[in-house]
């Protein structure tokens, strides 16, 4: 497998390295809602690879190595020398079809002519989608057995409008996610928080899929206007502060944290990127710089303890609320990650509205919010 980094900025354009990879067959690249949303981006990039598949979406931030920009699109230009890829995508409609879209997904994906599906990266709208539902659909058709991993696309702090393109200009409503076939290909995962716990337990005693009413019988929003206080005129992007931790009480392990989409006055509802499940204990987390360093970190050793390597390439996923967070210092998970990975791996990656990935303990594949995930993939020589 064959790698080479690329990035467009207004001043300069295209930019690329040592031009290693002119045949590529696969490009990832991430940029700004702003940046994409014309399309010339794209067109530039088809006339580029034309033999390429084409998956990137909108962004909180791109990560491009140790660094972390706003202004730029980040790309990555793979050569695959004995991996059969094939590109998917999907319009969704809102929440209610996502479960549909990823079943859909996985049977477009799940069709083969000999090679085997080993793994998919799928990137999603980031507003009109639930993501729990949109991986259990795909889950659910293609197994547990294929590695599942990706994101959902980002618009800063704005939560406006996102954007995904798969072989095509990227748009709103849009999933597109790229298979990976053989036995060549080799991929690995891991995710992890670094959040802390306050407050008191609550139950989540009114929920309907990705939209929260009540917490111990009360209105979820006034719960978080009271911590807020005066940052309460922020909502939705100042409750990225302090995401929720939800559990089955029945199930311990089973833990993920949900972070806030959008919110509605009227009914005093939260809407979630993910499944608010009904009886699940749900309990306030804050920030450690720190700690999401060291969580950062340990995602890292995760995937590249997979695939007991450090070749290749890896793909960050981490979340917006994380870097609102981390402020400047965000570079600080990112260079953690790196070094983990090694400083010879290239690296590219957003900052996004859902993270996806295996859960490190439950092994299936699930929706996370705040965390940071990584994929790397690589390819054996034969």
């Amino acid at each position: 497998m064959r790698s080479e980094q690329i990035s467009w900025n207004e001043g300069s354009g295209w930019r690329s390295g040592h031009g290693a990879v002119g045949l590529a067959n696969l490009v990832f690249y991430f940029g700004t809602r702003q940046a994409l949303a014309c399309g010339a981006r794209y067109d530039e990039l088809r006339l580029k690879f034309p033999g390429a598949h084409l998956l990137g979406c909108s962004t909180g931030g791109q990560i491009r190595n140790d660094d972390v920009t706003d202004d730029d699109i980040a790309g990555l230009a793979l050569g695959f020398d004995r991996t059969a890829l094939r590109l998917a995508t999907a319009t969704v409609a809102g929440s209610a079809s996502s479960r549909a879209c990823g079943e859909s997904m996985g049977r477009a994906l799940a069709q083969t002519d000999g090679d085997k599906l080993k793994a998919i990266f799928v990137l999603s709208d980031g507003l009109n989608i639930n993501g729990s539902e949109l991986v259990a659909g795909i889950a659910a058709v293609v197994g547990n057995g294929v590695a599942l991993t990706g994101g959902m696309a980002g618009d800063g702090a704005l939560f406006e409008e996102t954007l995904v393109g798969g072989d095509g200009p990227p748009r709103t409503h849009q999933v597109a996610a790229v298979g990976f076939y053989g036995d060549a290909v080799r991929i690995g995962h891991g995710s992890a928080g670094g959040w802390d716990e306050f407050g008191p337990r609550r139950r989540i005693s009114r929920a309907e899929g990705n939209v929260l009413y009540e917490l111990d019988g009360k209105p979820a929003l006034d719960l978080y206007k009271r911590y807020l206080g005066d940052e309460a005129d922020g909502l939705p992007g100042t409750a990225l502060l302090f995401p929720l931790r939800i559990c089955d009480p029945n199930d311990p392990d089973n833990e993920l944290v949900r972070t806030v989409l959008a919110v509605d006055h009227d009914t005093r509802s939260m809407t979630f990127a993910g499944d608010m499940p009904e009886g699940w204990v749900a309990q306030l987390m804050r920030g450690n710089l720190d700690r999401l360093a060291l969580g950062a970190a340990d995602a890292a050793r995760q995937a590249a303890a997979d695939i007991g390597a450090r070749n290749g390439v890896a793909i960050l996923v981490s979340c917006i609320g994380r870097r609102l967070l981390m402020g400047q210092r965000a570079t600080e998970e990112v260079e953690a990650a790196g070094s983990e990975l090694g400083r010879g791996m290239p690296r590219l990656g957003f900052y996004s509205y859902g993270e996806i990935a295996p859960h490190h303990a439950m092994g299936e594949c699930q929706l996370h919010n705040q965390t940071m995930t990584v994929t790397v993939i690589s390819e054996t020589d034969g």
